[in-house]
């Protein structure tokens, strides 16, 4: 009864958090508004903007996020979206104020906002972890490269688009503190060691089952480095790790783990089972090519243990000129 009673409490005060949050979205939505209708700009109208505060804070002394800044962040927050559709009015209002802020700052267009709209919302990023997946460039990175899977041709319509999404054409597992050369068990180990932060890269839906997970057929055992289930697609997803370049073999053996998963693990309810060859690299061969003759869904990705050298000065001198540019405003 206590342990009822106990979720109870809990689900209804996330429920309780979430209105208070769309509620104040609202207001400071409507409060940009104004802003906005009344053509406040910095310059002329900074003066009027900074006597506004004093006397918000004045009128409710309780209450903070009045201060001159987060007006002007509130009539920039109504601006980005007030032409964009229902459907993204409602995905911001699930998200805490901060949050709302970095994304504005830092989104260069409407589909990017997009995106760590809903990164945030299915991963339950925090502040902070969203600050990072932006310094990443998550959005350049997941658009620019291509995907490698046969998903079109293996699976039902209905699905292709939604395993399209889940697999990724390059993970980082830099969270993993590992450097080459290493060992693919080693590489697995440091996964599940570290199995929180592995499903947060994976992405939302995931549940972890097991890894070295047996699977025995005509007195034989086979072992998938890595299995999971993932919600979304209602079916299961197996890893193969490889610590070099991809190679047309592993397509082969994998596509026999996927058989035997859904002769023996799935059930009459799951969809059919998904497997993911994750290397060091995909290398030069011809991937399409390797996965045409295969009737099981099959994805190829790769992952990286650091950020390579060029993207970290690319994003330091990018700082660099937003705080420039932030200092100069401000002296404006």
């Amino acid at each position: 009864m206590l342990r009822q009673i106990i979720s109870e409490i809990k689900s209804t005060r996330v429920v309780m958090a979430q209105r208070v949050n769309s509620a104040m979205m609202t207001m400071y939505w409507n409060i940009g508004k104004r802003l906005s209708e009344e053509k406040m700009e910095k310059g002329y109208g900074s003066g009027v903007v900074k006597q506004l505060s004093v006397d918000l804070q004045q009128e409710f002394p309780d209450t903070t996020g009045f201060s001159p800044r987060n007006l002007w962040n509130m009539k920039n927050f109504y601006e980005f979206y007030c032409l964009a559709d229902e459907k993204v009015q409602r995905s911001v209002a699930l998200l805490p104020w901060r949050h709302n802020v970095l994304i504005i700052r830092k989104a260069k267009s409407m589909d990017e906002a997009i995106f760590y709209i809903n990164s945030a919302i299915e991963l339950g990023l925090t502040h902070d972890v969203l600050l990072n997946f932006i310094k990443a460039d998550s959005y350049k990175n997941t658009k620019s490269v291509s995907k490698k899977n046969n998903f079109a041709r293996t699976l039902p319509e209905d699905l292709q688009e939604q395993a399209n999404e889940i697999l990724k054409s390059t993970y980082n597992l830099e969270m993993l503190g590992l450097k080459f050369p290493l060992k693919e068990r080693e590489l697995e180990r440091k996964i599940v060691e570290k199995i929180k932060y592995f499903l947060l890269e994976l992405g939302a839906g995931f549940t972890f089952v097991g890894n070295q997970y047996r699977l025995t057929h005509s007195n034989k055992d086979y072992f998938v480095d890595l299995l999971f289930f993932n919600r979304k697609l209602h079916a299961l997803v197996a890893i193969d790790l490889k610590i070099g370049e991809f190679e047309p073999e592993y397509v082969g053996k994998m596509n026999y783990y996927l058989g035997l998963l859904d002769d023996k693990i799935k059930q009459e309810d799951e969809n059919p089972s998904i497997g993911i060859i994750l290397c060091a690299t995909k290398g030069k061969v011809d991937i399409e090519l390797a996965l045409r003759d295969f009737n099981k869904p099959i994805g190829v990705a790769e992952y990286m243990l650091q950020f390579p050298e060029k993207e970290i000065r690319e994003l330091i001198d990018r700082e660099i000129e937003e705080f420039s540019a932030a200092v100069t405003t401000q002296e404006i």
